[in-house]
């Protein structure tokens, strides 16, 4: 959500400064623009639409000429998304420019104090009062940029992460972080801004994660100077060598960044247990899970706050650790769980879920659960993310940059990591015999050639979508481990392809969704084998005699189903406690090739980022 890019150095700012932009387009946004000090002023040029657009506009209006300059791409909160309310926004003298991803709660309010000032406002964002609130403090305190930001921001209400540089000092960024990622990227004599890391890898391994409530300035020939907003404390940098390489973000020679993830499942899925899970000999562990063993195993209850994908993926880890490890779980919501007063005491322990580390609910969720007193483990995919700093303890997932919005590679990793937090638990609980746990291992272990097998089908699900890609409506139906599942799918059909879809414990159909059923609806089931089959061939009966139209997903072999099903899409025999690490891969798959054949972007589906860092 919002993507911030800046340079300062001795190379060439702009085309820098478009390519971040490029990279930092999956986080979604439905705006772009760039400013460039040229030596004499900060040209400025902005658009609504993508980045193409705007690099078409930048070659016709602004030179393009200069070292130094700060670039945004806009998901719009305050105000439509028009070329006015883009970013960058100038302050009323002109001297001062900001980018901020992020949301000033209390615009408001300064804003009419501004009015009154004298201050004029072209657009509805609150990002443009908070560029005329520096300016203000400039004015009337008569201090520097770096303390003019600090000042102001002392003043605000809400999330953000900015870079603010002014005419008068071409060689400073001011940035500061509250709630919204940002990273500083040290090179050779030059810095580098963005949101995450993607926009500066190629130029250098070296990077500061901001912590929130930080502020940094950033000028040409001297470090990196770290205070805290709140009281001026200085803060000692800590430099990170990033893992990320270019390849990583790159398409690899598949047509959309999603694909490409979906068949990078059987690879990470590895990279996510390995040096973790040894099944010949037995064991299963995760470093941030056995420091703090005792307090699952003794806890209350879990508790599981996540959103999206990764909200389906705790419903899965809740039939895992209830079923396995016998602990109570409840799974919320995190934009939920952090606004209705939840209970929450020092017996439990919170599982947070998010592929980015920076969801902002989650974030706000953690904190809640630490003020009570609640051990908070993270499950996260972004080594040095907000929630992987604000958890006690932890795993990453191992999969990889994820840039599809729609998260496929993120779920897998989660439910792998997931499962055997849940293996672990139940082997110290001793509520699994030593057979069945070296089982499990075992067939853990081979998921990723089961995935692989998953994938040959690709060419019959083309042949499915290609039958139902014009279908307005879609029903999802699954039971057991693979309810979420179901969810799960219809929300990738949804996300992408734009298609009304709903997911459905297959025992619910009859109570509503069942009048729905018509020869126009299709109905995909996940009908592997499990202790449900019979149960969910009695829903598929219902569903044919109401003439609705059967894609199923069912075991190698399957001829009850298969015989029934209009459609059929097989995966590996699996043991039900991992079927969703199978059956979610075709869904994936029917969904993408869905979305391609309307005509979607599907790396960038409208309205939607990849990251919420905002409420």
């Amino acid at each position: 959500m919002c993507g911030i890019v800046g340079y300062i150095g001795e190379k060439d700012a702009y085309p820098i400064i478009l390519k971040g932009l490029k990279r930092l387009e999956y986080r979604g946004y439905d705006s772009a623009g760039v400013a460039i000090y040229n030596g004499n002023e900060i040209e400025v040029c902005k658009t609504q639409g993508k980045v193409s657009t705007l690099e078409e506009k930048a070659a016709r209006e602004i030179s393009r000429v200069g070292t130094f300059g700060i670039g945004h791409t806009r998901w719009a909160t305050h105000g439509e998304p028009n070329d006015i309310n883009s970013h960058p926004h100038v302050s009323n003298n002109g001297e001062l420019v900001i980018i901020h991803n992020g949301i000033i709660e209390n615009y408001g309010s300064l804003k009419t104090e501004l009015k009154k000032r004298g201050y004029t406002f072209y657009s509805d964002t609150d990002t443009e009062v908070l560029v005329n609130l520096i300016e203000d403090v400039q004015k009337n305190e008569g201090v520097k940029l770096g303390k003019a930001v600090q000042i102001a921001l002392n003043q605000v209400v809400g999330a953000y992460a900015i870079a603010v540089i002014d005419k008068k000092k071409p060689n400073e960024i001011v940035v500061a972080k509250l709630g919204s990622p940002l990273a500083i990227g040290i090179g050779e004599n030059e810095y580098f801004i963005a949101s995450d890391a993607s926009p500066f890898i190629e130029y250098t391994n070296k990077s500061i994660y901001l912590e929130d409530g930080e502020m940094g300035i950033i000028r040409l020939g001297r470090e990196v100077r770290l205070r805290k907003i709140i009281d001026d404390k200085p803060i000692v940098p800590y430099v990170q060598e990033l893992q990320l390489n270019l390849e990583q973000i790159e398409k690899g020679g598949f047509d959309h960044f999603m694909i490409k993830e979906i068949y990078e499942q059987p690879e990470v899925i590895i990279d996510t247990y390995r040096g973790r899970l040894l099944a010949k000999e037995g064991i299963v562990r995760l470093g941030g899970l056995e420091d703090h063993i005792e307090k699952f195993l003794n806890a209350q209850r879990i508790i599981i706050v996540a959103c999206g994908t990764s909200w389906h993926a705790g419903l899965v880890a809740e039939y895992i650790f209830e079923e396995l490890s016998r602990i109570p779980v409840e799974v919320e919501y995190a934009s939920e769980f952090r606004y209705r007063n939840p209970i929450i005491t020092e017996k439990d322990v919170v599982i947070a879920i998010s592929q980015s580390g920076e969801t902002a609910d989650t974030l706000a969720a953690i904190k809640l659960a630490k003020s009570k007193g609640a051990l908070v483990f993270g499950v996260c995919n972004v080594v040095g993310s907000s929630i992987s700093r604000e958890s006690h303890a932890g795993s990453y997932t191992h999969a990889g940059p994820e840039i599809g919005v729609a998260s496929t590679k993120a779920f897998t990793t989660q439910i792998t990591v997931l499962t055997m937090i849940g293996l672990r638990l139940a082997q110290a609980k001793g509520t699994i015999s030593k057979s069945e746990f070296m089982r499990c291992l075992s067939e853990l272990e081979m998921i990723p050639e089961k995935v692989e097998i998953a994938l040959k089908t690709e060419d019959k699900i083309k042949e499915i979508a290609a039958v139902f890609m014009n279908a307005k409506n879609f029903l999802y139906l699954g039971r057991g481990y693979n309810f979420p599942v179901a969810l799960e799918g219809a929300l990738k059909l949804k996300e992408i392809s734009y298609i009304h879809a709903e997911g459905y414990p297959a025992a619910e159909m009859k109570h509503g969704p069942i009048a729905l059923i018509d020869e126009q609806m299709p109905v995909v089931v996940i009908a592997v084998e499990s202790e449900h089959y019979d149960k969910v061939v009695s829903n598929i009966q219902e569903i044919k005699a109401r003439k609705g139209k059967i894609i199923a997903v069912v075991s190698e072999g399957d001829t009850t189903v298969g015989e029934m099903a209009d459609y059929v899409m097989e995966v590996p025999k699996t043991p039900e406690v991992l079927t969703p690490l199978v059956t979610t891969i075709p869904l994936q798959l029917l969904a993408y090739h869905i979305a391609v054949m309307l005509g979607r972007n599907v790396d960038q589906p409208r309205n939607l980022a990849k990251s919420v860092t905002v409420e």
